[in-house]
């Protein structure tokens, strides 16, 4: 398994004329490897709290414990390093539920012994998934989809997985936007 190329992150902000500045410049300084599955790599690049977002000169907001949703009203940008399944299926259903633990969020994870993928899970987000580097499969409960790079996802609150079937790394970034399921969903997923 070869390292993904690393990126920078640009931050702007204004300065004291109100000129447009760059503010912060350089690796993500906030990177979380996943211990239960080695090889995992989150990469925090920015969060907001509220929307409208407050735009302004405040310190990084990722420096903090990981986690996977944003806040209420809030947003999240984040690259995922995703290794392939013959690491990923290393991973005991146990260990699959400490995965969500991790980052946050136990309740996350809906994996069980007879799941189409252990790492399957579930957030009330409406998320952006873009595929950078390499091929993944978006694994949903009755189907799976093959993506490629530059393919983009539109993932509505619904349960799945991010499969990688290859033997090279994958990357790929997500935009999460807290989101609310509708009255009809609410009811069908308890």
């Amino acid at each position: 398994m070869h390292t993904l190329p690393p990126f920078q992150r640009v931050v702007t902000g204004h300065d004291a004329s109100g000129l447009a500045v760059v503010a912060m410049a350089g690796p993500t300084p906030n990177n979380f490897p996943l211990k239960a599955v080695p090889g995992t790599l989150f990469y925090e690049v920015w969060n907001s709290a509220a929307s409208p977002a407050t735009l302004d000169n405040g310190d990084d907001p990722t420096a903090k414990p990981l986690q996977l949703s944003p806040g209420p009203l809030g947003s999240v940008i984040r690259v995922v390093d995703i290794p392939p399944d013959s690491v990923q299926n290393q991973v005991s259903a146990e260990d699959a539920a400490a995965v969500f633990a991790e980052i946050g969020e136990a309740h996350a994870g809906t994996g069980k012994a007879d799941s189409k993928h252990k790492l399957m899970h579930r957030t009330e987000t409406l998320d952006y998934g873009i595929v950078t580097e390499g091929e993944v499969w978006l694994v949903l409960d009755g189907e799976e989809v093959h993506l490629k790079r530059g393919d983009i996802v539109v993932q509505r609150g619904t349960n799945h997985a991010w499969s990688n079937r290859t033997e090279a790394m994958a990357r790929m970034v997500f935009i999460l936007l807290d989101g609310r399921y509708a009255a009809e969903l609410q009811e069908v997923l308890g």
